[in-house]
């Protein structure tokens, strides 16, 4: 994914600072508590396309 881009990115629900986890391809809002998905190089930022984060993934976080 484009750095430029990664760099503007903001969560659509809260406008909080996303963070890319490149494993999974996905950029996640630890606010909400959210992943947003990156298809083909591509973030998607609709909500009802992102996933809940487990609550491991959450305390993993907060660690």
């Amino acid at each position: 994914m484009d750095k430029t881009l990664f760099e503007i990115l903001a969560c659509p629900l809260c406008k909080g600072e996303v963070h890319l986890e490149k494993e999974r391809q996905e950029l996640v809002c630890r606010p909400c508590g959210l992943a947003y998905p990156i298809r083909d190089g591509i973030p998607v930022m609709l909500e009802g396309e992102a996933r809940t984060l487990t609550v491991d993934e959450r305390l993993d976080e907060a660690s």
